[in-house]
Formats: C-alpha cells, structure tokens, sequence
C-alpha cells in the first residue's frame, strides 16, 4: 500500500469516526454518525469515499424494519438494485422474498435488508478491499441502530467482511458466530441458489434452524 492509498484510507476512517495509529494528524471535515436510520441514509446517498460513486445510479442503503429482530446481510447491489436504489429487487431478490414468506412465515417488511457495500460495483464483481473499508461503518451504524437478534448474512462476502472470517460458505453455513453480541447465521446467496439450485435444501434447513431463534 503506498503513501497515497494509505492517506486516503485515513481520511476514510476519519470521516466514519474510527480509530487509527496515533502519530497522524489529519485536519480534514468529519461527520457525527447520527442515530437515526434516515438521518444516516442521508449521509450516505451523498458518499464519494470510495471510486463506486462514480459509477452507480443509485445508492442502496437498505430497507425493512427498522427494529427488525432479524437482519440479512448481502454482498452488494446488482444491476437492478442500482437502478432502484432497494437490495434484493432482481431474481435473486424474488428468491429470498420467496424464502423469508415460505419457509420463516413472515413479511419482507418485517425485517431488514441491507448489503456490505452500498453502491454497485461495475459488471458485478466482487468488492475489493478499498470499497468494502470505505463502506463498512455504514453497515456497523445500521446494525447499531437497529440492534436485532439475529443476523443472517448471505454468501462467503458478506459472511467475509463482516466477521472478518475467510472460512468457505460451505463449511459456515448453518452455524452460529457471534458479533458484538448479536448471532450471525450464514447461508448461501439467493444468486448462488439460482445457479445451484440443488443447494436449495441446505438453504431450507438453514432457514428452519433460523426460524427456531426466532
């Protein structure tokens, strides 16, 4: 990492209120994280911290509950998530409205969803480390702010990046982690259901272990 990418990084825990080596002074605008999901998704729709606010359409913040018990954590926007500005619009996001009615037996609105990052990376690539720095205090605000019981996070990036965890999907799913208090039950992406539909048990049987949490 050069000088430049290091200076930069700073500015971005600055800017979202983290903590870094001391010996640097950077004079630079900083922001109070507000407590409140709209106030924040305010701040938000009008991040540049990262290269993705360049290409997106839309900010995707989030939706749902906003004292939802349950939170489902994705990996990024998709091409019609950024045309919208909601998560989980596409197939992917039919599936996953089709799983939380179907097999947990509750509304989509009773819950929240939100993505690791909250702007579309080009061709739908995975995010990179940078994009997923810059975002993530974002997503840590939400979880703050909302405080559910459960966190599920859906496919290996988002399961990643926020328990900081490279153990494959397929060993993780189904089991319970802990972050900051809250559970953390991984499963696999609707996406990834999509292309391998034969995965669709163990989504259902991680699903039913879920629903005895709840």
């Amino acid at each position: 990492m050069n000088n430049l990418i290091k200076l930069k990084y700073l500015y971005q825990l600055k800017f979202l209120q983290q903590e870094y080596f001391e010996g640097f002074n950077i004079e630079t605008q900083t922001i109070k994280m507000p407590q409140d999901l709209k106030e924040l998704q305010k701040i938000v729709s009008n991040c540049h911290l990262c290269n993705l606010a360049k290409t997106r359409k839309n900010v995707v913040f989030g939706e749902g509950n906003p004292k939802a018990k349950l939170m489902f954590i994705g990996e990024a926007p998709g091409r019609e998530e950024d045309i919208q500005g909601r998560p989980f619009v596409g197939r992917s996001g039919e599936l996953l409205t089709k799983m939380i009615e179907n097999v947990l037996l509750l509304k989509r609105d009773d819950i929240y969803i939100a993505n690791i990052i909250k702007c579309r990376p080009p061709q739908n690539r995975d995010p990179e480390f940078e994009e997923v720095e810059s975002c993530k205090g974002y997503l840590l605000k939400q979880i703050e702010i909302i405080q559910p019981k459960i966190i599920v996070t859906l496919g290996r990036i988002a399961f990643k990046y926020l328990l900081n965890d490279e153990t494959p999907i397929t060993k993780a799913r189904g089991k319970i982690y802990d972050f900051k208090g809250i559970k953390v039950i991984p499963t696999f992406h609707p996406s990834y259901l999509l292309r391998n539909p034969s995965k669709k048990k163990e989504a259902f049987l991680d699903l039913k272990f879920i629903k005895e949490f709840l």
